[in-house]
């Protein structure tokens, strides 16, 4: 395998026969798991819009978290890179799919509004300006086909 790529495996089961399988719409759960070696057990469902469980995760939170995370950990990175010492990191991602008349759908778009913590106000517009190279460094959001944007923001240091 070349140093510059890499392989991830995970494991999708689905647990939702209730008895008869799909035999029809609402005759089946959506529930399944999702695992990887060495790590724990993920519960996955469908959005409680299509019959699933809403104490599971659905596949659109999971791809939401997975631009989030891969943006605060973009993030970090180039701060490192910077000199710019971020003492905590905290995001609220919002999505929005758009369903089709023919039963198919799609993300719209993503907003992320990331809020960074410093240890330097003084750091305060290199530190917003780092957002753009985080995102063009993020492998997916690179990886999807509908924008991604961002709105941070910047909150003083905290006294623990």
């Amino acid at each position: 395998m070349a140093l510059n790529e890499h392989h991830y495996e995970i494991n999708v089961n689905w647990t939702g026969n209730l008895g008869t399988g799909t035999s029809g719409y609402r005759a089946y759960s959506r529930d399944h798991t999702v695992t990887a070696e060495g790590l724990p057990e993920l519960l996955g469902s469908a959005d409680r819009t299509f019959h699933g469980d809403r104490e599971r995760w659905n596949p659109e939170q999971l791809l939401l978290t997975a631009l989030a995370q891969c943006h605060m950990l973009s993030y970090l990175h180039v701060a490192v890179n910077h000199g710019v010492v971020v003492t905590k990191y905290e995001d609220s991602a919002a999505g929005t799919l758009i369903l089709n008349p023919d039963g198919s759908g799609q993300f719209e778009s993503a907003t992320l509004h990331p809020k960074v913590y410093l240890a330097d106000p003084a750091m305060e517009e290199l530190a917003l300006s780092l957002h753009a190279e985080a995102a063009s460094k993020c492998f997916i959001a690179r990886s999807v086909n509908f924008p991604v944007h961002h709105e941070p923001g910047l909150l003083t240091p905290t006294v623990d």
